[in-house]
């Protein structure tokens, strides 16, 4: 990742920002940058829902992204040659990454606010471990386990009346349960990104030929299911939908990536403490989210629980 070229970091060497700001404001204007894009983009997906079926406007939202990371990456020379092998590993990236995991979270907008599904993706740190622990062997340790009791604390806490009376019928359990599920996909899709860098991808081939791969699998979803091709033309749709291709799906990942390669991974992955609280904050403003008190508890323990993993992990990191 450290290697990674992307998008923002190429933009900031052209305007020769990088030689008159300080690295301290650098790193910083990265880290706003990552956190109000990621932060906004949960809202942002309530204006999709409604006259276009959600599988559709996953598949035109990546078709697009994809297509313009793979013109960005000719534009710069990168080779898109991989062997089957490696194909097949980006392939699962893109069904994980940018297919299952986003036609489940817009699915579950459909039952949830917008900031309560941020904080529940803010628990992807807790499933890295674990998804690594089953997959790769990775150790596990008694800071993980109190970091992860306190999050699923935080968890019952903040959705304690659908865990109450928690029936599938339930609108609220039923987008709980699909963001969570979505949540472990986006783990594991993590875990096959890490191996296609290991294999001497770069991040933007393989997430240009990922969100390309994800796109048309989720294109062949759409097909299965029926219903007639339609885009809405609107203002409201077609202004988020754009704001979802070029900021949420290019521009974030490329401020978050030369962020990482600057400061490095585990100081880089605050911004999943930081982004929940943007997306609530809208949440509450433009959608009406009514604040309790077990809430605010909950929604404390879970970013608590997330910088006891990380603090975990920047001990593991310098140790």
């Amino acid at each position: 990742m450290a290697g990674t070229v992307s998008l923002a970091g190429a933009a900031f060497r052209r305007a020769g920002l990088f030689f008159i700001l300080a690295p301290e404001m650098i790193n910083a204007t990265l880290y706003a940058v990552s956190v109000l894009i990621w932060g906004t983009t949960w809202l942002a997906v309530t204006f999709q829902l409604g006259v276009v079926p959600v599988e559709q406007s996953v598949a035109y939202r990546f078709l697009l992204a994809g297509a313009l990371l793979l013109g960005y990456c000719l534009l710069r020379g990168r080779s898109l040659s991989l062997s089957f092998r490696d194909h097949m590993f980006v392939a699962l990236q893109g069904l994980c990454l940018f297919c299952v995991n986003y036609v489940l979270f817009y699915a579950s907008n459909a039952y949830l606010h917008s900031g309560l599904l941020a904080v529940v993706f803010s628990t992807l740190l807790l499933m890295n471990v674990v998804t690594g622990a089953i997959f790769l062997g990775a150790r596990i340790s008694r800071r993980v386990v109190a970091g992860g009791l306190v999050g699923l604390a935080g968890m019952a806490l903040l959705f304690r009346q659908e865990l109450h009376h928690f029936d599938l019928q339930s609108g609220g359990a039923r987008g709980l349960l699909l963001s969570l599920i979505a949540t472990v996909v986006v783990s594991i899709g993590n875990i096959t990104s890490a191996r296609n860098q290991r294999a001497g991808i770069s991040v933007t081939v393989s997430n240009g030929l990922g969100m390309a791969y994800g796109g048309v699998m989720t294109l062949a979803f759409a097909l299965t299911k029926g219903a007639p091709f339609v885009f809405e033309w609107t203002f409201r749709y077609g202004a988020s939908f754009l704001f979802l291709v070029v900021f949420g799906s290019i521009v974030a990942f490329g401020t978050y990536l030369t962020l990482l390669g600057r400061i490095g991974a585990d100081r880089a992955a605050y911004a999943m403490v930081l982004f929940p609280v943007i997306a609530l904050v809208l949440s509450t403003i433009y959608e009406g989210y009514q604040w309790t008190a077990h809430g605010v508890a909950g929604v404390a323990l879970i970013l608590a629980g997330n910088v006891i993993v990380l603090l975990w992990k920047r001990r593991s990191a310098g140790a």
